[in-house]
């Protein structure tokens, strides 16, 4: 089994008195530091009828903040060699950097100035929201994306349904004014959390950040609780496509859930890589798919898996069929040469995305957001290596996989198995 290194970083938090969260993991012995700015407002709480503004809003943020123009803030980002990064998510939204650790002050300076003084011009914003219209147009050529961003919207009945992208119509009715309203309304310190990884020192850090953001306050409404769907959905998307897209939403566990790691541990079994359950029977053995995979995923309070499988129009029933089958079955039980490939294949994984410091950074603020804490790498690989094939066991049989959510795209009109 493999083990994580000795020199695991420790974990520092800095609370401010407006709410802002700092939470930092030193990494002397690395170059570079990045840094992730988590801000509580994504497409779930979005004022109805302006689907995509957060990202919107974002992108904007970055057009000239401070005393500089959208030029001027580009150059001076680029003159710290500030390599950036973030977008709107669900619950959230995130702007995020790295750069050498000797220009992570400035590089948190002019970030000061995006998070709490965009310049919000008009002739900036709306090259934004055309780019948001140009991505939202390009579902139309990614099939399998259009497919998933139905999924989300059947699947939850609050605002978690919507998506990120937004609609046409939330896009077109967007103005300035909008983008303003909701900067000032939602781009709050209270539950915002700044994570940081890398070759920095805390004290001083937490020093600038005092400074930077002391007359930063407030707090952004509270976003409502997830909530799936209580009957299950089952709907197609004509599209005169070669391929049939097909997408499965069903009941998880959150990361906080005591089965919690059963219930990842048992996903990677499913669809962990050409070894996994899926890929093996789906695919390898009848040939049905070009693509198949499931993945667990979390918000505060509520998890949820999504399956997914890529195929031919002739053979999408046979398909669905044998993937809902697949994804049953796992409650039956798998053995152990299947929960020893799966948990190699999940420490390997996070081990290596450890030796990055942008990935901790993000992975950090994720955590905190999730759990108000930040799971040290050996608290997940030692859960990761204590889970059995009992414990799978016992957790479907407490959680039994059932109640799919489905929604198709493609030729063909399918059915739901009996």
């Amino acid at each position: 089994m493999i083990s994580s290194s000795p020199s695991v970083p420790t974990t520092q938090i800095r609370r401010f008195s407006n709410g802002l969260t700092l939470v930092g993991e030193p990494m002397p012995s690395k170059q570079a530091a990045a840094f992730t700015f988590l801000i509580p407002a994504g497409s779930a709480s979005e004022p109805a009828g302006r689907d995509g503004l957060s990202s919107v809003l974002e992108s904007v943020c970055y057009r000239g903040a401070g005393d500089k123009d959208a030029r001027a803030l580009s150059d001076a980002l680029d003159d710290l060699g500030v390599d950036r990064g973030g977008g709107a998510d669900v619950e959230y939204t995130t702007f995020g950097g790295a750069t050498l650790g000797l220009y992570l002050g400035e590089a948190l300076a002019l970030y000061a100035d995006i998070l709490l003084r965009p310049a919000l011009l008009d002739g900036e914003w709306q090259p934004a929201r055309d780019l948001a219209l140009q991505s939202l147009e390009s579902l139309d050529d990614s099939p399998a994306r259009k497919m998933f961003v139905q999924l989300r919207r059947e699947y939850f009945t609050s605002g978690h349904g919507r998506s990120p992208i937004g609609t046409r119509e939330g896009l077109n009715a967007l103005s300035l004014e909008d983008l303003r309203a909701d900067h000032k309304k939602r781009y709050k310190p209270q539950g915002a959390i700044l994570s940081l990884a890398g070759n920095f020192d805390f004290d001083q850090i937490a020093a600038q950040m005092e400074t930077l953001f002391e007359s930063w306050q407030g707090a952004a409404p509270e976003i409502e609780a997830p909530k799936p769907v209580e009957t299950p959905v089952f709907q197609h998307i004509e599209q005169d496509t070669a391929q049939q897209q097909i997408g499965v939403a069903y009941a998880g566990v959150p990361s906080t859930d005591v089965d919690f790691y059963a219930y990842r541990v048992a996903t990677s079994i499913l669809s962990g890589g050409m070894g996994a359950r899926l890929f093996t029977e789906v695919r390898e053995k009848r040939g049905l798919v070009y693509s198949v995979s499931a993945s667990a995923s979390s918000h505060r309070n509520v998890g949820f898996s999504l399956a997914y499988a890529g195929t031919t129009p002739a053979r999408a029933q046979e398909t669905l069929d044998v993937l809902l089958a697949e994804l049953v079955k796992i409650g039956d039980g798998v053995s152990e040469s299947e929960l020893e490939r799966a948990k190699i294949g999940m420490l390997s994984s996070l081990i290596m995305q450890e030796e990055s410091s942008r990935a901790r950074a993000g992975g950090i603020a994720r955590d905190f957001w999730m759990l108000g804490r930040v799971r040290p790498l050996d608290e997940v690989t030692d859960a990761i290596g204590a889970v059995s094939t009992a414990q799978i066991r016992e957790f479907y049989a407490r959680n039994p996989v059932k109640d799919f959510s489905v929604v198709t795209l493609g030729p063909a009109k399918l059915t739901m198995p009996q």
